[in-house]
């Protein structure tokens, strides 16, 4: 896992175009071994493309690279693997079909035996140290059908430890993973770079950044932006180095009080957490977080509400009026909306248009004789674009071409459109950048503001806190108290969450 000898690398005045933009416009950044870069950038300032640069699966048009001193003329994703790079893609795709192993291993099994059968048990045993060190709860012949996505992003860390690696780059490695294994994550990269590893760390979460990265490096629209030194190295400081100005407001909660009920749970009981009762208020104009450890039923509750699943006992009201349990048609007959987790997968379509996407829940209004108006289609869209600062040249484009941010607009747009009296966030700025996280925190102030209700169900620690009315917290499927904005604090919520 460790290398035979540190790698020294060097980007040197990168620059790719596009048709449709420049992508990277004189880019450089070095690293060594023995070093935890942090690259840091807003979204579309050029960090992805960057890296297929470094991993060669593009060609940059002008800038060359230098590994160990010798300029390579034409990088290929073989090359990167021979100079020992390995990468951890935010993207997760394993081989579904294949055990853990099988996927760590993928191209380099282990064969044995006079006809050369794969030797399953040898492979077991290559993967077993990684996946100790890792603290994984998975086994090496576990079916990779089966894994949870932050059981998914740790077999991709692992696969890239497989190697003889000597630069790793980390892209978004935590957006998956809970408290328990981020922190793990971040003792495997110490231990790396104590052994002569060099660390390409890319994410969003600044606080991890400034835990584990000697410097930082800045990319804002396509040119770099800056360094930090360790001793400089901030939260503050990155922000600026991102977007190039300070955010003041950047936590801001509604400006006003909660006003008549519009949801209450009276006994409701999730299949989850059957025994567990949950019985909870939410008034208009406020956003109620809802904290609480992985495992605490937080998206399960979102998931009952919404009538995904099913309800064992109580009901759910809104506006004094009982909602049927585990219909998503009555619920957003109601007025209740989901933004959830995983937007890829649940929120969006990510090979239908932009302008596909945004409509798609009225549909049914659009359609005249079985034809959408497309006229109104395109209004419809192009007014949300315009409303949520969507970033897309062409809404008739698949929303899948868009960043995390801009798909995760799309979302709230889809759902904005019906006017809903009750929006749940669940983990609304997961993998997005600061600047996209500020512009939805706006919108949720907006939301409530105009009397909406907002449930937002966040694990970071800093949003619930700054962005909050209440915060709710969730423990084993019951809610283990209400905090009053006067009372919360990280210690608070933590005392709930754990007791």
């Amino acid at each position: 896992m460790s290398p035979d000898t540190p790698i020294a690398l060097d980007l040197v005045g990168i620059t790719k175009v596009y048709p449709s933009a420049v992508a990277l416009n004189g880019v450089s950044l070095s690293i060594r071994g023995g070093e935890v870069v942090g690259l840091i950038g807003e979204n579309g300032a050029g960090k992805s493309t960057l890296m297929k640069v470094l991993g060669g699966t593009i060609a940059p048009d002008e800038g060359h690279i230098v590994i160990d001193g010798v300029p390579v003329t034409e990088m290929a994703p073989a090359a990167a693997v021979s100079h020992g790079i390995a990468f951890v893609h935010q993207e997760l795709n394993p081989f579904a079909n294949l055990d853990v192993a099988g996927n760590i291993l993928l191209g380099r099994e282990i064969h044995s035996g006079p006809f050369g059968f794969i030797d399953r048990k040898a492979m077991e045993d290559r993967v077993r140290p990684l996946l100790d060190m890792l603290g994984a709860r998975f086994t090496a012949s576990t079916a990779v059908s089966g894994l949870s996505l932050a059981d998914q992003q740790l077999l991709e860390i692992a696969k890239a430890l497989s190697i003889n690696v000597r630069l790793l780059i980390l892209d978004e490695p935590t957006s998956s993973l809970t408290l328990s294994e981020t922190q793990r994550l971040l003792a495997v990269i110490r231990r790396l770079r104590d052994e002569g590893v060099a660390i390409l760390f890319i994410t969003h979460r600044l606080a991890e950044v400034a835990e584990v990265a000697d410097r930082v490096v800045g990319l804002r629209d396509g040119r770099n932006a800056g360094e930090l030194p360790r001793d400089a190295i901030s939260k503050d400081a990155m922000v600026r180095l991102m977007i190039g100005r300070d955010v003041k407001q950047f936590y801001v909660p509604p400006d006003r009080e909660g006003g008549a009920i519009v949801l209450q749970t009276v006994g409701l009981r999730t299949a989850t957490y059957p025994d567990a009762t949950v019985d909870l208020v939410i008034r208009s104009g406020e956003i109620l977080g809802l904290a609480g450890l992985v495992g605490a039923g937080r998206t399960e509750l979102a998931r009952a509400l919404f009538g995904i699943d099913p309800v064992v006992a109580g009901q759910v009201e809104i506006g004094g009026q009982t909602v049927e349990p585990g219909s998503v048609q009555a619920a957003i007959g109601a007025g209740i909306c989901l933004v959830p987790e995983d937007r890829k997968t649940e929120g969006l379509f990510l090979d239908f248009s932009i302008c596909g996407n945004i409509v798609m829940p009225r549909l049914e209004v659009l359609a005249k004789h079985g034809f959408v108006d497309e006229v109104t289609e395109r209004r419809i869209a192009e007014e949300f674009r315009e409303r949520l600062a969507i970033k897309a040249k062409r809404l008739d484009r698949p929303v899948g071409e868009l960043s995390g941010g801009n798909q995760q607009k799309v979302v709230l747009a889809k759902w904005l459109g019906l006017e809903p009296r009750l929006i749940i966030l669940d983990e609304p700025t997961r993998g997005i950048d600061v600047g996209a996280k500020a512009e939805v925190y706006r919108l949720m102030r907006e939301l409530a503001a105009e009397g909406c209700a907002i449930l937002m169900i966040s694990s970071d620690m800093e949003e619930v806190i700054g962005v909050s009315t209440r915060v709710a917290v969730m423990r084993r499927g019951v809610i283990a108290g209400v905090l009053e904005r006067e009372d919360v604090s990280e210690e608070a919520v933590l005392r709930l969450a754990v007791e």
